[in-house]
């Protein structure tokens, strides 16, 4: 990844920021984030919504959001998701940042708040779908939900790809609560993909795998379905009116 020379209101900017976590401080949530085993090197226990109220009153900034990301601290990174710019962020970058999450949170964050919007998003969601990890996979499957939510433009044969990466995917137990929320936001975006996605989840149901099933299962509940259908046609109407 690129590196910027440092300035000094970017630095007094960065300074500020970070005196302004500690006093957002919730002991609470930090104890019961350790509880569930999500532990980070620094944790202040801040609130996703006050993170968000507080990247409001920045500009974007792309070298801000290297500083943010490089202090590694949970609200600094989820922050430089926020306050990063989608234009100036390389693959290389995206890269580097996905092998140093460190939960799922910081995963969805990042796929939500600024991968999603980047140029390459689909490329990289693709790819990263394919990955070894764990957490990788996990921020592929959630830029390709992010991607089917928000980029009402893409023509539907941009998601045709990923139905081919669904075999192996619906077969790891560790990823079925994501895998089924983002195959039903694909099938939810239009009536041709609700098709398509029922088709490929009957496959599913074909595979030999307790986990591949229960997911096919779930899907077929919530797609192949009058509700699922009506619920389509209206937000179609909504956008044409």
């Amino acid at each position: 990844m690129s590196y910027l020379l440092d300035n000094p209101d970017t630095e007094r900017i960065f300074q500020k920021i970070l005196s302004m976590i500690n006093p957002l401080q919730n002991v609470e949530v930090v104890n019961s984030m350790r509880k569930r085993g999500v532990d980070y090197r620094v944790n202040f226990g801040v609130s996703i919504p006050l993170l968000r109220q507080l990247a409001s009153d920045y500009k974007k900034n792309h070298l801000l959001a290297l500083k943010l990301w490089n202090k590694q601290w949970r609200e600094t990174m989820i922050l430089a998701t926020l306050l990063e710019e989608p234009c100036e962020v390389t693959e290389n970058q995206m890269d580097f940042w996905v092998k140093s999450f460190q939960s799922i949170e910081i995963a969805e964050q990042a796929a939500m708040n600024l991968f999603s919007k980047t140029s390459f998003a689909y490329q990289k969601a693709f790819e990263y779908c394919l990955g070894k990890k764990l957490l990788v996979k996990i921020v592929g499957l959630l830029m390709i939900g992010r991607l089917a939510l928000t980029d009402s433009g893409a023509p539907e044969e941009q998601f045709d790809p990923f139905f081919e990466l669904m075999p192996p995917l619906s077969k790891d137990p560790q990823l079925s609560i994501v895998f089924s929320r983002v195959y039903v936001q694909i099938g939810m975006r239009n009536l041709n993909l609700n098709e398509t996605a029922i088709s490929h989840a009957k496959i599913l149901k074909t595979i030999d795998s307790k986990t591949a099933h229960e997911n096919a299962e779930h899907i077929l509940s919530e797609l192949d379905c009058v509700d699922a259908r009506e619920i389509i046609k209206r937000k179609l109407k909504e956008l044409t009116n």
